[in-house]
């Protein structure tokens, strides 16, 4: 699933971020149709760890610099996905990459990508803007 217009907060650097997830994202699931998941998996855990942890603190920066006021719910959520991805991290490991890890590591990365920008991300992008 790309990143398309419609995901955009109109923050920039959420978005430029955002778009980076998604490129990841893809590529997860063309190494599937490839057969190829299972070796990509773990270079996408990877990168989401540390990519994760960045955005999400350039997130929380950018909402305190404009006193956005659902700025705790947006940092409790975060949390929950990074335990999220934890918890996957270790199923990899444990399990050795099977099929069903894989699975649910394109699954999650999705939902939390499309659901979260949606539901949470774009109030920000509409709070800035408010805010000009």
């Amino acid at each position: 699933m790309p990143w398309t217009p419609n995901l955009s907060v109109g923050v920039e650097i959420i978005d430029a971020q955002h778009k980076k997830w998604f490129e990841y994202a893809d590529k997860l699931f063309e190494a599937g149709q490839k057969h190829q998941a299972k070796e990509y998996l773990g270079e996408l855990l990877a990168f989401l760890d540390d990519y994760t942890k960045k955005h999400f603190k350039d997130e929380e920066n950018y909402m305190l610099s404009i006193h956005y006021p659902e700025y705790d719910a947006q940092k409790k959520a975060h949390a929950a996905f990074i335990a999220q991805l934890a918890k996957l991290r270790s199923d990899y490991d444990t399990s050795g990459g099977n099929l069903m890890v894989i699975l649910n590591a394109n699954q999650m990365v999705l939902d939390w990508l499309t659901k979260h920008i949606s539901n949470m991300d774009k109030k920000i992008g509409a709070f800035a803007k408010s805010r000009q």
